[in-house]
C-alpha cells in the first residue's frame, strides 16, 4: 500500500521536505551495506573510548586540536551533532555558513563546521562515509507525532535537551544540526526525503577541534523512518590528543 507524501517542516525554519514511504520506494533506496569500511588512521592511544547505546546522548568539551572520532559500529546508524564555542556558547554551529563555505550540502574530508560568526569550530580531517547530511534536521517527540501519529516517541531533540541541560543550556540553543552517516537524497525536482542509511559497519569520521568546542551528540533513536534502517544501533566515540 502506497502512503501519501508527507510534508515535513523541521527545525530548519521553513525548509519543506517531501518524504515518500512506500513499499516500492524501499526497494530502490540505498540499502544497508554488507561490506566493512576501511580502517582509519592510527592516531595513537585515545584519551577516551566509549560505546554509546542506541538512542542515547553524549557531550564533552573538546580542547583545541584534539580529534573526535565517531564510528558507526554496525552500519546504517544516523548520528545527530551540534557544537558550540566553549568560550562563548552563543557562538554555535551555523548551517548556512557551513554550506556556503563547502559549496555543497554533503560534507566530507576538508570541510569545516562554521559558526554563526563565520569561524570554524571543527574540521573533518578523515572520513570513510563521504556525504554527511546537513538539511534533514533532528527528530523529536512533536515531529514524530506530526509525521507518524505516534505518541511518547522522544527523538534527538530530546537527547540534545538532556545533554545541554548540564551546561545551563536549553531549547533556544538548539539549531539545525549535522547528521553524520545519514542519507537525504535530493531529486532534480528539489524533492528530498530520508533514505535508508548507506554507511557500512566501521564507517568513521574524524573531527579536529579548531578551538575549545562543546560537542553534543544524539545517537539517533528513530524507528519511524529508514535513517537507521528501522533498527538503531550503538556507536563508538574516541577522543585523541593533538598529533
Amino acid at each position: 500500500m502506497t502512503r501519501r507524501p508527507l510534508r515535513l517542516i523541521d527545525s530548519f525554519g521553513g525548509v519543506i521536505f517531501w518524504m515518500r514511504y512506500c513499499r516500492a520506494a524501499r526497494t530502490t533506496l540505498i540499502t544497508k551495506a554488507s561490506s566493512v569500511a576501511p580502517k582509519p588512521s592510527d592516531r595513537g592511544t585515545p584519551l577516551s573510548d566509549e560505546v554509546i547505546a542506541p538512542g542515547r546522548p553524549w557531550s564533552s568539551v573538546m580542547p583545541r586540536d584534539h580529534v573526535l572520532r565517531i564510528v558507526d559500529l554496525e552500519g546504517s546508524q544516523a548520528v545527530d551533532f551540534l557544537c558550540y564555542a566553549d568560550a562563548d556558547r552563543e557562538e554555535r554551529y551555523h548551517a548556512p555558513n557551513t554550506l556556503k563555505a563547502a559549496g555543497t550540502i554533503k560534507l566530507t574530508t576538508g570541510h569545516s563546521l562554521f559558526s554563526d560568526l563565520g569561524r570554524p569550530l571543527f574540521t573533518i580531517i578523515e572520513d570513510s562515509f563521504v556525504g554527511h547530511d546537513t538539511i534533514g534536521g533532528c527528530c523529536s517527540a512533536p515531529s514524530n507525532k506530526m509525521l507518524y501519529g505516534v505518541d511518547n516517541a522522544p527523538g534527538c531533540r530530546e537527547n540534545f535537551l538532556a545533554a545541554l541541560a548540564a551546561y545551563g543550556m536549553g531549547r533556544r540553543d538548539i539549531v539545525p544540526n549535522v547528521n553524520f552517516f545519514m542519507e537525504v537524497p535530493v531529486s532534480q525536482d528539489a524533492e528530498c526525503g530520508v533514505a535508508y542509511g548507506r554507511s557500512q559497519p566501521g564507517d568513521y569520521i574524524d573531527l579536529r577541534a579548531e578551538r575549545d568546542v562543546l560537542a553534543v551528540i544524539s545517537n539517533c533513536p528513530q524507528v519511524n523512518n529508514p535513517c537507521n534502517a528501522f533498527k538503531p544501533t550503538a556507536i563508538r566515540l574516541l577522543v585523541y590528543p593533538p598529533a
